[in-house]
């Protein structure tokens, strides 16, 4: 089953479950505002994306810029502040068993379903 992480606000988010009915796909929305991650939950997303924590920051979000900006933190650190502060977690992520893709665009989804 596919899973994504989805903010309703998001046109890419909206793109992305767009292209999962168009490949007739199903899946399941978190709305990860709502329902954010666990720390654990992170751990395994990011390990899934095979990227660092940092990575899957959105650092145009004001909260980014306001309290996060030139500041170097480590792993947990980021992970601490993507569970504080969810709007900072990067979108649309999509997971099916043990990879994951942010479609940003949202065509990456594509080679991701390949």
């Amino acid at each position: 089953m596919i899973t994504i992480y989805y903010n309703p606000d998001c046109s890419k988010c909206n793109e992305t479950c767009v292209l999962l009915d168009t490949n007739s796909k199903k899946y399941k929305v978190v709305e990860y505002l709502k329902h954010p991650p666990s720390a654990e939950e992170l751990r395994t997303l990011i390990q899934k994306l095979g990227v660092r924590p940092e990575e899957l920051i959105r650092k145009k979000e004001f909260v980014f810029k306001e309290k996060f900006s030139g500041k170097q933190l480590s792993d947990e650190e980021w992970i601490d502040a993507m569970i504080n502060h969810p709007i900072l977690i990067e979108r649309p992520i999509v997971v099916e068993g043990d990879k994951a893709v942010i479609c940003r665009p949202p065509e990456k989804l594509l080679e991701f379903l390949k």
